[in-house]
């Protein structure tokens, strides 16, 4: 019977550290996968025309692609419904929903980061 992991366990044995890093980095890694998330933790469920113009340098395919990856992983559930035209919708699971705090604290970090970076850049400009 194979025992569930903690979060205090796997912190403190660096190898389940990294297979819990690793886990989470397979299912939203990409240059997409997180904006796709980040589109649908604003409403309760997207059309695919609704999560494209959120991001308009996505192609329609590569979209498609990631929501299917997405959808295996356990983040996105789709919903068809019959009706004409057909209406597909995604949403978020409730597994997805909890990378809410993840994605808050990456932008937060992004924020801070930016902001330290103009700071050196322009202390480096008043150095010369």
């Amino acid at each position: 019977m194979e025992q569930k992991m903690t979060f205090e366990q796997a912190k403190s044995c660096p190898i389940q550290f990294v297979l819990a890093m690793t886990d989470t980095l397979n299912v939203i890694s990409g240059k997409w996968k997180l904006q796709i998330i980040g589109a649908l933790l604003f409403g309760k469920s997207r059309r695919f025309t609704e999560i494209q113009r959120t991001m308009p340098k996505i192609t329609p395919r590569m979209l498609s692609k990631e929501l299917k990856e997405l959808e295996l992983n356990g983040i996105v559930k789709r919903t068809v419904h019959d009706s004409t035209p057909v209406l597909v919708e995604y949403e978020l699971t409730e597994s997805a929903r909890q990378l809410q705090e993840v994605m808050d604290s990456m932008i937060q970090w992004g924020i801070s980061h930016r902001e330290e970076a103009k700071r050196e850049i322009a202390l480096e400009k008043l150095a010369v």
